[in-house]
């Protein structure tokens, strides 16, 4: 049996070239129904934009399989709980496999070869970044007294001392108790260069708060003095104070009020 076209068809059988074309398909029970033809016509802008994309999503491809690569393996950093001393190393590894893979793929024109190369490069510096966290952090431990509390989250080391002992009470001026420590704190900053320094200052809420914002400013310039006078360049040196605004235990105990009244020294790689 032969097909034929209903006026409709027929009409768009006749629209320019641009238009996509229809086809009489034959329905068993005599009915008539239109297909349309879906092959892509490039000259047409939405059709191009369309092939683009599809064509941006294959490429991307290689890149996020690497990067899922290595965002499994910092995760398995990541799980690793015990301090055997190569924590960061190993974090520092997997995030800068993951950087370098992205960056590589940027700039290469073989995607997948760039991240590729990115990853080797990225893990390799990375690896060093988290190596020496890891070396100063464990030098502080050993040279520090035991009233030092020392956390290194990976990015950073975060070096805290209880104002109890480090200054009277309401007064801004240092003990002796813990100068030999700071002075510790400042040779381990003046070998390790490549850091910047943050002294921050903490108070519980006891009293007005305007009154412990200054209190804890006063107290943090003091503990920044005693690093700059030990050789520090002051260019590496931030200080200020939070007051009450960031406590770390509840206010509502002794306990809790004399965790809350510290002083943070937290040193911040630069490379």
């Amino acid at each position: 049996m032969g097909l034929a076209l209903c006026p409709e068809m027929r009409k768009i059988r006749g629209v320019g070239g641009n238009q996509p074309k229809a086809r009489a398909l034959f329905i068993p029970d005599g009915g008539l129904r239109a297909a349309w033809d879906m092959d892509m016509d490039m000259e047409r802008p939405d059709r191009r934009a369309e092939h683009e994309r599809a064509e941006m999503i294959t490429n991307r491809k290689p890149i996020l399989a690497l990067s899922g690569a290595a965002l499994l393996a910092l995760g398995a950093c990541a799980e690793t709980t015990a301090n055997d001393g190569y924590r960061n190393t190993r974090g520092g590894a997997g995030l800068g496999a993951l950087l370098g893979a992205a960056t590589g793929a940027i700039v290469s024109d073989d995607k997948g070869k760039g991240a590729a190369i990115g990853a080797v490069a990225g893990g390799i510096a990375g690896a060093a970044y988290g190596s020496f966290l890891d070396k100063q952090e464990a030098e502080l431990r050993r040279d520090l007294g035991g009233n030092v509390q020392i956390v290194n989250t990976g990015d950073r080391l975060v070096v805290t001392m209880p104002q109890d002992i480090l200054f009277a009470t309401d007064s801004a001026e240092l003990t002796g108790t813990l100068r030999t420590d700071l002075r510790t704190v400042a040779a381990s900053l003046n070998q390790y260069p490549q850091t910047t320094v943050q002294v921050i200052g903490h108070t519980d809420n006891t009293g007005e708060a305007s009154y412990n914002q200054q209190l804890s400013a006063r107290r943090a310039n003091s503990v920044a003095s005693v690093l700059l006078s030990n050789g520090v360049s002051s260019s590496r040196v931030q200080a200020f104070g939070r007051g009450e605004d960031q406590p770390r235990a509840s206010n509502l105990t002794p306990d809790g009020r004399a965790q809350n009244r510290r002083v943070e020294i937290v040193i911040l790689p630069t490379t």
